[in-house]
C-alpha cells in the first residue's frame, strides 16, 4: 500500500529528498506526474483513467506535507523500507490503508514511473 502522512505532521521537511519517486511535496504546492519521473504527454494512471503529466495539480494539503499516492511505491525497487517512514522524526508516515497495493503493483508503478 502506498504512505500517506498525517495531520501530526510538523512540516519538517525530513522525508522530501528521500523519496526516489518525488511523490513527496509542501503543503499548498502543486504537483505533477511528470515532475522526476520519466512520464510525459498523455498518460494512463495505474487506477486506468488518464492525465496530462505535465498538469499541475492542486495540492492536497494546504496545512502539512503531502504523498500522491499514484507516484508513492513504498520506495520498492529503491530501499527495504520507505525512507519517508524511517526519517520522520514523528512518526507520521505510515500505511495508507485505502490504497493497498501489492509489491507486485508497486514494482509495475516503479516501473512506469521510471520507464523501467
Amino acid at each position: 500500500m502506498a504512505i500517506v502522512i498525517t495531520d501530526e505532521c510538523i512540516n519538517c521537511d525530513a522525508c522530501v529528498s528521500e523519496c526516489p519517486n518525488h511523490a513527496i511535496y509542501e503543503p499548498d504546492s502543486e504537483w505533477s506526474y511528470a515532475e522526476d519521473t520519466s512520464l510525459s504527454g498523455t498518460i494512463t494512471l495505474p487506477g486506468g483513467s488518464e492525465a496530462e503529466a505535465e498538469e499541475e495539480n492542486e495540492a492536497l494539503s494546504d496545512e502539512f506535507y503531502f504523498i500522491v499516492t499514484d507516484k508513492c511505491t513504498e520506495c520498492k525497487g529503491f530501499h527495504d523500507e520507505p525512507q519517508c517512514a524511517s526519517v520522520c522524526p514523528v512518526d507520521c508516515c505510515v500505511p495508507d490503508e485505502d490504497h493497498e497495493e501489492s509489491e507486485e503493483a508497486l514494482l509495475e508503478k516503479k516501473a512506469w514511473l521510471h520507464g523501467e
